[in-house]
């Protein structure tokens, strides 16, 4: 009988329960015995490790599409985390406790459920899982994670920030004003880009384009309202300025006599009911990952495909995309997926009048 387990590290999304009751379910099917890892990573270097063992009434099919994770994803504020031991210059031991905490449990397979930084750093330090399979399902509403065309909780998100959107521009009508929305996304602009169309806003600003303050004045100021929202993804830069990019943008629009207010809504984007295509993800990832310890895999991680559910390796993930340091571990490279620009729904955006930077 094998033996598997289960953690979720990184920021938390809406889908993580439903990618664990699908994993308990399936993997309790096979006659496999299932554990839940409390606090991920950095729950197994704390003083007593956490680890609970599943079956298919652990999570009620009810309490599946809740948004967190009941196993819970870890405190990186606390001294038990990757990012402290690096901070501490720790990490071979913190790295060695690790993988003495995973021989203690005595797995033969771990599905791990990150986003592209708690994938890039489980290759990054592979050889604590070099005595059990590795599989890894990628989650994140940054939609950042290279080789998959979706990761769980993106969808959920832009459905919260859309109905943000949507709530704010029934105050901006009746007060004929503007409101900059600063999404999330990190340095990936999917998020803002997807929900800002949505969401019917006038104006998208993502990282991966480069705009203009004075056209992007130009065309609030000759469009045919006097109201409604400007997306701003956090990873936007302004040249000369620093703080947060609504903020920033804010000031401009100030500036040029443009009534506008900034709206941040923050973690509600990382909340919410889990939308149906994202439960269903899920779902086929699960069976993906199950699928992948069953045939011996391992160093993988689940991908959509073109719409098809495969496993892709590993190193292969994070020498795809574009390259980034990690700003919390020294050496720690990061791939990210970025908004290309020919993405369909740039030009579509673009065709139906919305400013979206200087593409040409």
């Amino acid at each position: 009988m094998k033996k598997i387990g289960i953690m979720t590290t990184g920021g938390d999304c809406s889908g993580l329960n439903s990618a664990i009751y699908h994993i308990t379910r399936g993997a309790t099917k096979r006659g496999w015995a299932v554990y839940g890892i409390i606090d991920g990573t950095d729950g197994l270097v704390a003083t007593k490790p956490v680890v609970l063992q599943l079956d298919a009434h652990s999570i009620p099919p009810e309490m599946a599409p809740i948004a967190g994770s009941v196993l819970r994803n870890g405190n990186t504020g606390q001294n038990n985390s990757f990012e402290r031991a690096v901070q501490m210059g720790r990490l071979p031991q913190f790295t060695k406790q690790l993988k003495k905490a995973l021989a203690e449990i005595n797995l033969d397979a771990i599905v791990l459920i990150g986003g592209n930084g708690s994938i890039s750093l489980a290759w990054a330090t592979r050889d604590i899982y070099s005595d059990l399979q590795l599989v890894c399902i990628p989650k994140t509403i940054d939609m950042d994670i290279p080789l998959t065309e979706k990761t769980i909780g993106f969808d959920t998100a832009v459905q919260q920030l859309t109905r943000f959107c949507d709530d704010l521009m029934l105050t901006a009508r009746s007060h004929h004003r503007w409101f900059v929305v600063q999404s999330m996304g990190r340095k990936c602009g999917m998020l803002a880009l997807t929900a800002g169309i949505a969401g019917g806003a006038r104006a998208i600003l993502i990282p991966e384009i480069k705009f203009d303050v004075d056209n992007l004045i130009k065309h609030i100021k000759h469009s045919d309202t006097d109201y409604g929202i400007i997306m701003v993804a956090e990873g936007v830069t302004l040249r000369g300025h620093s703080g947060e990019p609504a903020t920033m943008i804010s000031r401009k629009l100030t500036a040029a006599g443009i009534s506008n207010r900034t709206a941040f809504p923050e973690h509600m984007q990382r909340a919410g009911i889990t939308v149906p295509t994202d439960r269903i993800l899920a779902a086929q990832m699960a069976d993906a990952a199950l699928n992948a310890i069953e045939n011996n895999e391992t160093y993988v991680m689940t991908a959509l495909e073109n719409g098809e559910i495969t496993t892709v390796g590993l190193d292969a993930v994070v020498t795809s995309g574009h390259p980034d340091r990690d700003p919390n571990i020294d050496g720690l490279i990061i791939s990210n997926a970025m908004v290309d620009l020919d993405n369909p729904l740039l030009i579509a955006a673009d065709n139906m009048g919305i400013y979206i930077g200087e593409t040409k």
